[in-house]
């Protein structure tokens, strides 16, 4: 009678201890994490504190070292995997001590019961706040796997400051990913949970020292560590404090995090090393150019459309040059460096070829005479050249013939997205007179190495490729490349192996490098992120050594760029088909008189006793009505005549020049008496 007293007493006392643990209410155990963004290859480049300020990232038991996992249950709870969430020997064992030594020398506490009090943010000391954890620890073993409550402790056990965690613990402390530690790196992560605080290597380096060599300790009596490897742990000097989380790419970290809210996780087509030797690139251009100077860099695959470094300014903290704007994407003149799509344009057309003659003389179209950056006229000049030296007569010329609105629509054909000051397009345009930013020229100029159409640059993971609309033909792609080659490079570069332009905007304020080899393609900007000019900034001098060491510290040799295609049309001018021997409107000969106009009275080198009477011109040729300038001023526009006077320019050395309606030039110098 007594047995079967007893044996009801049991199991009534069992079944309303298991409903006592089944009617537990458990804490929240899917707490936020830190949102994270990744390289190409799961390399942290940026990380973003959670809700209340802690570095709390997701983590896995696979993805820490093993022998710290081994070392964490040793020294912890080594029976964890067997008990149920609490651990009656280990609680007897530290009653005992507890008696014997008249205060508490070790704790009873499994793994399980401290996740149960991390969760909760609860005490360790008092028997209500114990018996709370044993009935949450039980709880949890009931509902979870043993993988399961191992990855909440790695995920929430505090470290020290705001590092919650092992993930955040090893970047804090160590700079790396927790999958491979040394010994002493692990001791000192097994004993900080203890006391994060009191225990901080940074300050408090005497405690952190003995609360790690007790572990050593222990991981030796157990045989976990050798006495060499704990020895050699004694001495490893600790980390004398925490260390910066990753920023790489923080712009495009803030973009895509933006983007895509909620996600806890964005993997980039970033290569991390690559994206780390950019930003120190920039850093180091920077420096050499005074502390208000800013810069910014792309770098991508022109095969594959995949960004592998992209770099906003030279400091994301650095106020003086506002690193915190992201000049990737600010719209800005892109000086000299949209002449190359012209020409490529007109190649394309069949308007002109590499070998083609042009005339760099005076033009005026509309009230809009353009003049070169010099201020000098070559005369008659091959094409090749006259990209080759940066010439803005021809490439308006070029730009009128094509049409503005035709080039605008390509540029937008080819992914960029460009805009206008204000009103249609005109024939500034080809010399920078649009906003763009670097992403949009590095994707057109992506078009042109990859022979006229390439991808849409893309920056995620799993997106899949795109193509951007074509821009010219593969021909006339190559002939572009073929002649942006054959620029003079920076000092101690080898000519050649880049095809590059750089560009300046209006009044300084923009310094340009672009170019591409057989693989990739780089965009370098450099200015003050503000818009002041700088004086005496210039594309060549300033952005294209820094665009030439890009491309050195992105790969060690440099890809060849590729042959001809079949099509291509490679002769000298004079075997050149008649009509692109000489660059001529195509309305030209509808227009008027063949030829360009000339100057037959006066002729060159005439001197004339004028005594402030008008200078009588005579003209053959060309196509009416004419401009004439004298010494670079208009001074009779609209004429359609072939013989007539303008006011004399004055006593001395004169400069008198003709335009006709299709924008050709005659010149002659004389001097007045």
């Amino acid at each position: 009678m007594a047995l079967a007293l007893l044996i009801a007493v049991t199991v009534t006392a069992y079944r309303s201890f298991d409903t006592w643990i089944e009617n537990t209410n458990l804490p929240l155990t899917l707490t936020e994490t830190s949102t994270e963004v990744l390289d190409r290859n799961g390399k942290l480049l940026r990380a973003y504190p959670v809700g209340d300020g802690l570095w709390r990232l997701a983590v896995q038991p696979q993805d820490v070292d093993p022998h710290f996992l081994n070392m964490l249950l040793r020294y912890e709870d080594k029976r964890f995997r067997s008990h149920a969430g609490v651990d009656p020997i280990a609680l007897l064992r530290a009653a005992g001590q507890a008696l014997r030594n008249g205060r508490a020398v070790s704790g009873g506490s499994t793994l399980t019961m401290q996740v149960a009090r991390l969760l909760e943010d609860g005490t360790t000391g008092r028997w209500a706040g114990k018996l709370r954890q044993m009935r949450v620890a039980l709880a949890l073993e009931r509902r979870l796997s043993k993988d399961e409550i191992l990855t909440l402790y790695l995920t929430h056990a505090p470290y020290g400051g705001a590092a919650e965690g092992i993930r955040a613990a090893t970047y804090s402390w160590f700079g790396k990913e927790p999958n491979r530690l040394t010994p002493a790196e692990a001791a000192l992560l097994v004993a900080l949970p203890q006391s994060p605080e009191r225990r901080r290597p940074d300050r408090f380096p005497e405690a952190a020292s003995e609360a790690r060599n007790r572990v050593l300790a222990r991981m030796q009596r157990q045989g976990i560590v050798t006495a060499e490897q704990a020895e050699a742990a004694r001495r490893t000097p600790l980390p004398h404090r925490m260390a910066a989380f990753p920023r790489l790419a923080p712009h495009l970290a803030d973009r895509v995090t933006a983007q895509h809210p909620g996600k806890r996780q964005l993997r980039l087509t970033l290569d991390g090393a690559v994206q780390s030797r950019m930003q120190q690139l920039l850093a180091e251009a920077a420096r050499s150019t005074g502390p208000r100077l800013s810069a910014a860099l792309i770098a991508a695959d022109h095969q594959t459309g995949e960004v592998l470094a992209l770099a906003g300014s030279p400091g994301y903290s650095d106020a003086q040059r506002r690193g915190f704007v992201d000049m990737t994407q600010a719209i800005r003149s892109p000086g000299s460096t949209l002449k190359p799509l012209i020409y490529g344009l007109a190649f394309d057309q069949g308007l002109a070829h590499p070998e083609t003659l042009i005339h760099d003389g005076p033009v005026y179209f509309a009230g809009y005479a353009p003049q070169n950056f010099d201020g000098e006229f070559r005369g008659d000049i091959k094409l090749r050249e006259a990209l080759q030296l940066s010439l803005n007569i021809p490439v308006v010329k070029l730009t009128q013939e094509l049409g503005p609105a035709r080039v605008m629509a390509s540029l937008r054909a080819g992914g960029a997205k460009p805009e206008l000051p204000g009103g249609a397009p005109g024939l500034a345009l080809s010399l920078g007179g649009l906003g763009i930013s670097l992403q949009d020229m590095v994707q057109l100029y992506a078009g042109l190495a990859a022979g006229g159409q390439g991808p849409a640059l893309r920056v995620l993971q799993g997106e899949a490729p795109a193509p951007a609309g074509r821009l010219t033909s593969p021909e006339a792609a190559w002939q572009v490349a073929d002649i942006l080659r054959g620029l003079p490079v920076p000092a101690g570069a080898r000519a050649g192996t880049i095809a590059y332009k750089t560009g300046t905007s209006y009044g300084h304020r923009d310094a340009w490098a672009i170019g591409w080899d057989g693989r990739h393609v780089i965009g370098v900007w450099m200015g003050r992120a503000d818009g002041t000019p700088v004086p005496g900034i210039f594309g060549g001098d300033l952005a294209a050594p820094v665009l030439f060491e890009a491309f050195g510290r992105l790969k060690p040799a440099l890809d060849p760029l590729p042959p001809p295609p079949p099509a291509t049309l490679i002769v000298s001018s004079a075997d050149l088909p008649q009509p692109l021997q000489r660059f001529r409107p195509r309305d030209a000969a509808f227009s008027g008189p063949a030829g360009a106009p000339e100057l037959i009275f006066p002729p060159e080198g005439a001197r004339l006793a004028l005594d402030d009477a008008d200078l009588t011109l005579k003209l053959r040729g060309g196509t009416a009505p004419f401009l004439v300038l004298a010494n670079g001023r208009p001074v009779l526009s609209g004429q359609r005549r072939r013989e007539f006077s303008v006011p004399s320019p004055g006593p001395g050395f004169s400069s008198l020049v003709i335009v006709d309606g299709a924008g050709r030039s005659d010149r002659v110098n004389l001097r007045i008496d």
